[in-house]
């Protein structure tokens, strides 16, 4: 089977998209006999860590060290969850990783993303890797990936998302994405105020905590900034490659994660000063060339939302904003909006696909209760919705994608197809 069809077929193996469990993946995990030689990283958070993940592969590969970064949710190709030396896989590796998980899973079903998890930890075990670089799907307890006993743990933020799976608090969310720490191990957390619960787990666990403010630290002027650890200092450093706010907060998380592993995987200045230079995510406050302006951003949840905000503010004048914004139905899309409204002249709302789509009609009603003057059109897909902003908006206005990886990924696409007119 092509890859496609194989990506077809696991989503038909279990009856739900999401059920949180360790008891199969680790009973399938062993039967495959998972476990890395070398050290292992992984970063979980409600926003963040795929920046994070992005510089610590980044910083990594230019101190010299062979990496496997696994991320999700990818946005135009399955392959980009599974990166090798910086390079996607390839889809032959990982139909091979494919059949060795359905040859050992037997009748035990499987999650797209626990069946998916497992082949691409297989791939990384097979291939010679020198570090591993593992982002939490969801939550962390009960993830597919908290199967690996990492070397070193990194939570970045915790904040209100997938409340009806991890809990209505940020205290059981951050007891969650807790438990990706292992006993006597850094913990990194880069929460400037994590929860309690957060803080009551890594001591139960017996985990190393690295607080930020306590045991690392980041400061900064509008040329450089400089990296406070334990027992480094790393004065002159350039400021991370991916654009917003919030991004000195996870190079910082990632700093700390490399200096609790300094004996491992030492790390000279010049490979730091290289990877933050260096690092690429896609839909991350990504600024695409050209006029007008056309900002794309996966911001899905009012905390990211609300850094989406503060970074548009924090560019340059713009007469008129136009906000594309398409979210999955089980989204906070009124906290969504109440975050970025002030910012937006005009709305143009798009439907996304799939169970968990939000029609754009949908999406309307939520805006015109949470915003009753506010001007919008509503479209059945966000690419019909966006090529109705590119129509109207003027070379000096922006535009600003947001809402789910769907969102951004679906004016990816649009971005890519050729005008209907060559003219």
């Amino acid at each position: 089977m092509a890859l496609d069809d194989w990506l077809a077929r696991i989503e038909r193996l279990h009856p739900r998209t999401i059920d949180l469990s360790l008891d199969r993946v680790r009973a399938v995990g062993g039967r495959l006999g998972l476990g890395f030689g070398c050290p292992v990283i992984i970063v979980g958070g409600t926003n963040g860590k795929g920046s994070t993940c992005a510089m610590l592969e980044s910083i990594l590969r230019a101190a010299g060290y062979r990496t496997g970064l696994y991320t999700s949710p990818h946005l135009l190709r399955f392959n980009e969850r599974a990166r090798i030396a910086g390079e996607a896989a390839g889809d032959e590796a990982l139909i091979e990783q494919f059949e060795a998980v359905e040859a050992a899973r037997g009748d035990t079903p499987l999650t797209y993303f626990e069946f998916t998890t497992l082949a691409i930890l297989r791939l990384f075990q097979e291939v010679r890797l020198d570090a591993v670089v593992l982002e939490v799907g969801l939550g962390g307890r009960l993830d597919a990936t908290n199967l690996v006993d990492a070397d070193c743990a990194v939570v970045t933020s915790v904040d209100l998302d997938h409340m009806d799976y991890l809990g209505p608090t940020r205290e059981h969310i951050g007891f969650e994405k807790a438990h990706i720490f292992r006993r006597g191990r850094p913990a990194i957390c880069a929460d400037p105020q994590p929860p309690q619960s957060l803080l009551d787990v890594a001591r139960e666990l017996g985990a190393d905590l690295w607080q930020f403010g306590r045991d690392f630290n980041c400061q900064g002027d509008r040329q450089q900034w400089a990296y406070g650890g334990r027992s480094v200092r790393r004065a002159g450093l350039p400021y991370p490659a991916l654009r917003g706010a919030n991004q000195l907060l996870n190079a910082s998380g990632a700093l700390a994660a490399l200096e609790s592993l300094a004996p491992r995987l030492p790390v000279s200045q010049q490979a730091v000063r290289q990877g933050l230079l260096g690092v690429e995510l896609a839909g991350r406050f990504q600024v695409l060339p050209g006029r007008p302006t056309v900002i794309l951003d996966v911001a899905h949840n009012p905390h990211a939302a609300a850094v989406l905000a503060a970074n548009l503010d924090n560019m340059g004048f713009h007469p008129r904003t136009l906000a594309v914004l398409g979210m999955l139905r089980d989204k906070d899309a009124a906290g969504v909006i109440d975050k970025v409204a002030d910012r937006v002249d005009r709305w143009y709302l798009g439907g996304t696909a799939g169970p968990r789509g939000l029609p754009g009609q949908a999406l309307a009603g939520i805006l015109r209760q949470r915003r009753p003057a506010a001007a919008f059109d509503s479209f059945d897909d966000v690419a019909s919705a966006f090529a109705a902003a590119r129509g109207a908006a003027a070379a000096d206005d922006r535009i600003v994608v947001f809402g789910s990886f769907l969102t951004v990924a679906d004016v990816m696409r649009a971005q890519r197809q050729p005008d209907a007119d060559p003219r």
